[in-house]
């Protein structure tokens, strides 16, 4: 998750996030994990509010940029020549680049414990999903084509991206629906 927010005295900041995913599909539910209380999750506990917007392919030299560990004044859009888009309801900006932005209102953020119950310092953030933005190109049918988007996602080690392309494309039919 590529995590856009804004502090209570509106200072932006972006930030990518490995551990993302959705929770819920009715009423839309998505999170991410951050490792440490790192300004995102200080921003989204004071508002309340965040977007989720998807990394890609020719923006994953901007997206790294984001990741970078600055002095909570800097503003990371700045820093990776990005475009803060206005949001439909929520304050938190968008990525204007990114294809597919998740307006996010918080709906818990959860500190984690062992499985004996002591808290470690990573915090599970869950936002309802409030306002979607597609990027029309993207849609066939009205579905949405993952590959067109060219989402890349995080692997093991320290700098070790994927891609996603048409031809790793397989379909499975649900044992119910044959």
């Amino acid at each position: 998750g590529w995590i856009a927010s804004l502090d209570n005295s509106g200072q932006r900041n972006l930030a990518p996030y490995s551990f993302f995913n959705c929770f819920n599909y009715r009423p839309p539910i998505i999170g991410f994990a951050s490792s440490g209380w790192k300004d995102s999750v200080q921003n989204i506990a004071e508002t309340k509010e965040f977007v989720w917007n998807l990394a890609t392919r020719p923006l994953a030299v901007a997206m790294n940029e984001t990741s970078a560990t600055l002095p909570h004044n800097e503003d990371e859009f700045i820093r990776a020549g990005l475009t803060a888009a206005p949001s439909r309801i929520v304050s938190a900006p968008r990525v204007a680049e990114s294809p597919v932005n998740f307006e996010c209102r918080l709906s818990q953020c959860i500190q984690l414990t062992t499985a004996e119950g002591r808290a470690v310092d990573t915090w599970l953030v869950l936002g309802e999903v409030v306002a979607v933005h597609i990027d029309e190109s993207l849609l066939e049918d009205g579905i949405y084509q993952t590959a067109r988007a060219q989402p890349i996602l995080r692997a093991g080690g320290p700098s070790a991206y994927y891609g996603i392309d048409e031809s790793l494309r397989f379909d499975l039919v649900r044992p119910d629906a044959r």
